[in-house]
């Protein structure tokens, strides 16, 4: 059986409850993070597009509702604290994934997070006579969230 805290057990973050956590890119694994990581705000401050914000804990985590990651590194060179991995390895392994709620899928036409997409993961298909299909390229998905914030029906997840 996992170990949860007193604050987990609480706030009902464990079981089926818990919720996924992102910390910022080429974090070390959440276990190393967490025991690295000592809460100075560091990669927060850093931020340029303002998406990473204090979490449980008071560990930094990112939130896609605010925008996307652009990549920039400023989070792993404000650290002092060695809680990230070397930059030339892959930020991370997050891809979208579209909702069963996507306006697209329930008939309205609605391409937004295919336009924010800069790498082509999300691309609509025309369909004969009827609303273009949303196609998501999970190849060509780097997890940069852009498409998360634009979604007027928040039908899309990164994980």
């Amino acid at each position: 059986m996992a170990k949860i805290t007193r604050a987990q057990f609480l706030r009902g973050g464990w079981g089926l409850n818990k919720k996924v956590v992102i910390r910022p890119p080429w974090s070390k694994s959440e276990e190393q993070f967490v025991d690295l990581c000592n809460s100075c705000r560091a990669c927060v401050d850093a931020c340029p597009e303002k998406i990473i914000s204090t979490g449980a804990g008071k560990f930094p985590v990112v939130d896609f509702t605010k925008g996307g990651c652009s990549f920039c590194e400023k989070c792993v060179e404000s650290c002092k604290y060695n809680a990230f991995e070397v930059v030339s390895k892959r930020p991370w392994d997050l891809t979208a994934k579209i909702k069963d709620n996507c306006l697209s899928k329930i008939g309205v036409v609605c391409q937004s997070c295919s336009e924010v997409c800069d790498h082509g993961a999300i691309e609509f298909s025309l369909q004969m006579g009827g609303i273009p299909g949303i196609d998501l390229n999970t190849e060509n998905c780097n997890g940069c969230g852009d498409c998360i914030s634009i979604c007027p029906k928040d039908a899309i997840q990164i994980s």
